[in-house]
């Protein structure tokens, strides 16, 4: 007697699915999480530790400094009073804080103009076909891995009255440009944004350099064929296919020109007198010079908003002209 059996009907199919973290067929009531949900539980458990740690570290200690911009806390005693939004009206009102403040855009201007335009220049000569490219961008990316506080400190020696600057200068017979530069008020700016330009260059012109080597040479090609010379090419082709690379430069050096300390605290401290003052040596003489550490966390606050308005805004107009 022969007997037939259905090549239709697996029977271990429901366990094979269940293996795999599928639904069993026949099985599933609708309550059950399906494989996929049931796979990112599992994963969740796997970051918990660290989403733990960052709560702990960053989560916890903002939303507490947050509170204490709104007290009287001098970083010492247990003792404190809430005061409302003092801290922040002295912000706004207080002649040392509206300086720095216009201290601070004006470095992050500056920066984000020089930087991305020399940035500019160097990717464009270092993507040319001159046997010296490799090397020439390793040198002008060097600056880029040294600790800021290095570089500041080595300009600092270079920029004193006796300094390297002032004695190349006497050297070439150029004794009439030899200036007091970290001493000069107008000059001591000039000097911080010059130093922070000259080490991050660098940087920009990778960036540049990426967006370079990921256009069409076919598109440059038929540019030339059609007439258009360099600036044309330029000015119509390599331009408009670096907005992605510009608009990364754009918003990291303004990032980094509004939270710049390391440079102008090594250079200047803020000086001379308050001509250099930014927010974050403020923060930071608030803090530990002057035992107002609320006060300090208001400027810090005040600061974070200002960078995150500023990023925001330039983030969505590139987004707005990607669009069109």
């Amino acid at each position: 007697m022969t007997t037939v059996v259905d090549s239709t009907v697996n029977p271990l199919a429901g366990y094979e699915d269940e293996e795999r973290g599928l639904e069993p067929a026949g099985r599933g009531n609708g309550k059950r999480p399906r494989g996929g949900q049931r796979f990112s539980r599992q994963l969740l458990w796997f970051a918990l530790p660290a989403l733990v740690f960052y709560v702990f570290v960053v989560v916890v200690p903002t939303l507490r400094g947050g509170l204490l911009a709104f007290t009287n806390w001098d970083g010492l005693s247990q003792a404190y009073e809430f005061i409302g939004i003092d801290n922040f009206v002295r912000v706004f009102t207080e002649p040392a804080a509206l300086q720095a403040l216009g201290t601070t855009l004006i470095i992050a201007a500056a920066i984000t103009v020089f930087q991305n335009l020399i940035g500019l220049l160097l990717a464009l000569g270092v993507n040319s076909r001159i046997k010296s490219r490799n090397v020439l961008r390793v040198v002008f990316f060097a600056p880029v891995v040294i600790t800021p506080v290095v570089v500041a400190y080595l300009w600092k020696f270079m920029l004193t009255p006796e300094g390297a600057v002032n004695s190349a200068l006497g050297g070439l017979g150029l004794g009439s440009l030899q200036q007091d530069w970290l001493g000069n008020p107008t000059l001591a700016l000039v000097s911080v944004i010059f130093v922070a330009v000259w080490q991050n260059a660098g940087f920009s012109m990778v960036i540049f350099l990426a967006g370079l080597q990921s256009i069409p040479q076919e598109l440059m090609e038929a540019a030339e064929v059609d007439g258009a010379g360099a600036w044309r090419r330029f000015r119509s082709v390599v331009w408009p296919l670096l907005a992605p690379a510009t608009t990364i430069n754009l918003m990291l050096t303004v990032i980094a020109g509004l939270k710049m300390f390391s440079e102008v605290f090594v250079l200047t401290g803020g000086g001379p007198g308050t001509a250099t003052q930014t927010l974050s040596t403020l923060i930071y003489k608030s803090a530990f010079q002057f035992n107002e550490f609320a006060y300090s966390i208001a400027l810090a606050l005040v600061l974070a908003v200002i960078v995150a308005v500023i990023s925001g805004a330039q983030y969505r107009l590139a987004n707005r002209k990607d669009q069109f």
